[in-house]
């Protein structure tokens, strides 16, 4: 009896797991680590370093005392508890000056107010960041801008409502005039009313609503403002101003007009070319010499105007490479749509250009607020003119690491978190193109 014998199995094996040494943890650290023996070498090194950093600054800040009130207490304390070997963190002057390091010389009794700023702030941020939060939270975005200064510097309360009468204003007359000849008389016209209502009427305005309803709070001078606070207002404010400007100024150097390309080429190379601490001399000193005799021009505000051109023109930059990204087939396909210049720039061309130009802009921005740490040059007295000021005193004087540290750490809260937006952001809108 014959039989037949099959060479070819008619039934699947069962799938093996894999080698426990080629996934999870260990199988990520084998390919990533130690895959090579010049990897091996460089992974033993790096941990080497990172041990001997790790277990010096471990015990040094979370063995630091809080409740010293000077440096020479806080090193007989540190040599009674560890002995004279051991070097801990005198963490008694953040205890001590914490709160001049947030808001400088500002009135202890008015904290509340660039308190109620801030969070008015990060309620204002928050439809705009996110857009799955209510919008209804963006009357308070659009309040922000007028409600904020007024806490922060004080005064009457009519000023901040006539400057948003003067946006009023300006957007009415710009939608009549666009509505009855055209968009673009209708935009210029818009802008010269609310700039004739903010230089020549909203300060009789502001007198006689005065004189009727005093309603007014404690006025602050800008010279108080001073810490993070200082840091925050400025970065903000740069930030805030300087991204719609950038777009401006990005979208007149690709015009075609030439006098608008002339300007906006001519502005951004020349601002790009100075550095800022020129631009924040020309704010503090020179600024003066060009203004009528007796013309009191904010310290503060002065400063705004210089941040904010500056950043401005290195977004426009960052902005027009965006822009260049683009295809030559998106600008074609927004005119086969009929689409306007305009039209075009708002619904087709600039949303990609801003997706593509994202972790620029946000360097952008990151550069920015840490750049605000030059207004010390210029006696203004941001964290790091803080620092100075305390070591300057006799019960810390010497002390160094503790201070610039916490300085850092603050700021690196800030640029992380602008960090992690980026990323959250540029994975939102991919869409694989």
């Amino acid at each position: 009896m014959n039989s037949t014998q099959s060479y070819v199995r008619s039934e699947m094996l069962p799938e093996k797991a894999p080698p426990v040494t080629n996934v999870g943890i260990i199988g990520w650290i084998r390919q990533n680590l130690f895959a090579t023996w010049l990897d091996t070498i460089l992974t033993l090194m790096a941990l080497y370093i990172a041990y001997s950093v790790l277990s010096f600054l471990i015990p040094w800040i979370f063995g630091g005392f809080w409740n010293a009130n000077s440096l020479n207490e806080c090193r007989a304390k540190i040599i009674e508890v560890y002995g004279e070997s051991q070097n801990r963190a005198c963490w008694g002057v953040i205890h001590e000056r914490f709160w001049q390091l947030m808001y400088g010389f500002y009135p202890e009794h008015l904290y509340w107010r660039p308190n109620l700023a801030l969070v008015l702030l990060f309620v204002g941020l928050a439809p705009i960041l996110f857009g799955s939060l209510p919008k209804k939270l963006l009357i308070v975005s659009v309040s922000v801008p007028f409600i904020a200064p007024w806490l922060l510097w004080g005064g009457t309360i009519w000023l901040p409502v006539a400057a948003f009468l003067g946006f009023v204003i300006g957007y009415f007359v710009h939608k009549v005039v666009s509505t009855a000849v055209s968009s673009l008389l209708g935009l210029i016209l818009g802008v010269l009313a609310a700039i004739i209502w903010w230089l020549f009427l909203m300060g009789p305005f502001v007198d006689i609503l005065q004189g009727i309803f005093p309603l007014a709070i404690e006025s602050v001078q800008s010279r108080k403002f001073g810490g993070f606070m200082l840091s925050i207002l400025l970065g903000i404010t740069g930030i805030t101003l300087s991204f719609p400007l950038g777009i401006i100024l990005a979208l007149g150097r690709q015009s075609n007009l030439i006098i608008v390309k002339s300007l906006c080429v001519g502005f951004i190379e020349f601002i790009r070319g100075v550095p800022l601490i020129t631009l924040l001399f020309v704010a503090s000193v020179l600024l003066q010499y060009f203004l009528p005799k007796g013309t009191e021009f904010d310290i503060i505000l002065r400063v705004m105007i210089m941040v904010t051109i500056f950043a401005a023109a290195y977004m426009a930059e960052v902005i027009r490479g965006g822009l260049a990204a683009l295809p030559k087939g998106q600008y074609e396909a927004a005119d086969a749509l009929g689409l306007d210049y305009w039209q075009a720039q708002r619904l087709i061309i600039m949303p990609q250009a801003l997706k593509i130009a994202i972790p620029g802009i946000v360097s952008t921005f990151i550069g920015l607020f840490k750049d605000t740490t030059l207004v010390s040059i210029i006696a203004m007295a941001d964290p790091i003119q803080w620092v100075k000021f305390i070591q300057s005193d006799s019960d810390w004087n010497g002390i160094i690491w503790e201070l610039y540290g916490f300085v850092a750490f603050v700021f690196f809260i800030f640029c992380f978190s602008m960090s992690r937006y980026s990323m959250y952001l540029e994975r939102k809108l991919q869409t694989g193109h």
